[in-house]
């Protein structure tokens, strides 16, 4: 007599089901809250791009944002030519060369996490009694741009740790059996896998730079211009867009400020992936 085999049948469990229906509720208002609010963003700011907005010369009349996309670019650079390298040495020292479970590497996680968590007033504040007046900088883009590194300087850190730690230890071991050395090793073999993870770090660290107001107002300042030097002072995009909602006088113009903020981020991000696949790829 032929019979045929069934499957025993699978458990099914309300549990399972209610974390699964919230996972994919999570998911879905995130990505609606993202769509609104650069929605909402495109249609309250594009309507308001015009020429006098893009001027090089800021005056009362125009409120152009030029001289603030300008400062933005400088503050940005000159942040993660600071930042980037002391962060990533630091992350390979932490995973490469010191020992595991030693005081130090606790002590440098532990200041890590508390720099990450400290308001960003407080850095400002900081800046402001250090490099403004300690240094005599005054209010300039090279005293904002290091209280910027000071603040990225832990995010890009652990980043690129978290980046360095995923990479297997086969790779490593591949490596000493060829015959290369600790350093070429990490050069050659661990950040090229690792860069992905860096970069995602990096760009967290442009977002929170070109989105900083309350730092750089107490160093860099507001003045709305490009200035001669890095000792100059010199106002942001996010800078700009504080002081137009503030005046209350042109909330177009500052909606319209937000569009060319956003642009700019998508456009890191878009260049930043692009690096990536290419380094990837060798």
């Amino acid at each position: 007599m032929a019979y045929t085999r069934t499957k025993p049948a699978k458990p099914k469990y309300i549990g399972s089901k209610i974390l699964k229906f919230l996972t994919i509720l999570a998911a879905g208002i995130t990505f609606a809250v993202l769509l609104f609010l650069i929605a909402y963003i495109l249609v309250k700011g594009v309507p308001y791009l015009n020429k006098d907005l893009f001027s090089f010369t800021y005056t009362s009349d125009n409120v152009s944002l030029v001289p603030a996309l300008i400062n933005t670019f400088i503050m940005t650079i000159v942040s993660l030519v600071i930042a980037a390298p002391l962060g990533i040495f630091a992350a390979i020292y932490l995973v490469e060369y010191a020992k595991k479970g030693s005081r130090l590497v606790n002590v440098i996680r532990i200041t890590a996490e508390t720099l990450s968590g400290i308001p960003s007033i407080v850095f400002g504040l900081f800046g402001m009694l250090f490099f403004v007046t300690a240094l005599k900088w005054k209010m300039s883009l090279l005293a904002g741009a290091f209280t910027m590194a000071i603040m990225i300087l832990p995010l890009i850190m652990r980043t690129s740790e978290e980046a360095l730690k995923s990479v297997p230890d086969s790779y490593r071991e591949a490596s000493f059996g060829l015959g290369a050395g600790k350093l070429r090793t990490i050069f050659t073999i661990v950040l090229p896998s690792a860069v992905p993870g860096i970069l995602a770090g990096v760009i967290l660290a442009v977002g929170r730079v070109v989105g900083e107001t309350a730092a750089l107002i107490y160093t860099s300042g507001t003045l709305p211009k490009v200035p001669d030097s890095l000792m100059g002072s010199g106002r942001t995009l996010a800078l700009h867009m504080y002081v137009l909602s503030c005046e209350g006088l042109h909330m177009n113009q500052a909606a319209a400020t937000a569009v060319i903020i956003l642009f700019f981020v998508m456009l890191i991000n878009w260049l930043s992936g692009r690096v990536a696949k290419r380094i990837a790829k060798g």
